[in-house]
């Protein structure tokens, strides 16, 4: 991967593009009014680029870059503030003030909800597994400018953690998470957006093992809650009772953690 930046570059710009890629251990290369098709025929590469408004990651042979947006999290947001239910926050029975380790934050929809839901005394923590994508949510969370001050305030308070949730689990102590959350990318194809479309170039696709299960739930003070496919076997395999939604392609599954 190299690192460039927009084509207008001032030296704010260069600068923040150079510190990316120091943080990510990626070479930078001056922009030079060259298109990124070209960069990426020159340096055989995915591009990262940086803008003024947010970073772009076009991959290898891609034309459409891939960039942080809250995606769904934005209307289910808005549906919470006129009192409907979301799937995710009844499965895992989410409160104010509660704790939430999010160990596939992806695109971050389910966390950004998650920590609207538990408000300032709240506590979301996420996961990445893939470094790139990790800072690019990372400080999308910090730099997009919502659209309502709720959605960028729970977009805030969200700690990022790069690394592999196999490990990283290990680290935390029992009982530190009322709620720890697994959104594995499905092993069917379900029809999404184009956010979610975007996201499964960058996306770890590990299985969720037993023992990794046992360690969320040694990390959990209340649940572990699964989202999956409606026809996965890890509900069954895995001990979730599956919550069952007929009009839905994916399901919630949850494990309640007796304290």
């Amino acid at each position: 991967m190299i690192i460039s930046t927009a084509s207008r570059v001032n030296t704010p710009l260069e600068q923040k593009a150079k510190q990316a890629a120091k943080e990510l251990g990626f070479p930078y290369v001056a922009r030079r009014k060259r298109s990124v098709a070209d960069l990426q025929k020159q340096y055989e590469s995915d591009c990262l680029i940086v803008k003024r408004e947010r970073l772009e990651l076009y991959p290898l042979h891609e034309s459409e870059p891939f960039f942080f947006h809250p995606n769904s999290a934005s209307f289910r947001v808005k549906r919470l503030m006129r009192g409907e239910e979301d799937p995710f926050v009844s499965a895992a029975k989410l409160e104010s003030g509660m704790s939430v380790l999010d160990c596939t934050l992806g695109l971050a929809s389910d966390s950004i909800v998650a920590s609207f839901v538990t408000g300032p005394t709240g506590q979301v923590t996420g996961i990445e597994g893939n470094p790139v994508l990790g800072y690019i949510v990372k400080l999308g969370l910090k730099e997009w400018q919502a659209p309502l001050p709720e959605l960028q305030a729970a977009m805030e308070k969200i700690e990022v953690q790069l690394g592999r949730y196999q490990q990283l689990l290990s680290t935390f102590a029992d009982r530190s998470f009322d709620v720890v959350y697994f959104d594995p990318m499905f092993t069917e194809t379900v029809e999404a957006s184009e956010g979610i479309a975007g996201l499964r170039h960058f996306a770890i696709y590990d299985e969720l093992e037993k023992e990794t299960l046992e360690q969320a739930m040694r990390v959990a003070k209340q649940r572990v809650v699964l989202k999956d496919h409606f026809r996965s076997d890890r509900f069954e395999r895995l001990g979730f009772e599956q919550h069952i939604r007929k009009t839905s392609a994916f399901h919630f599954g949850t494990i309640e953690v007796l304290c």
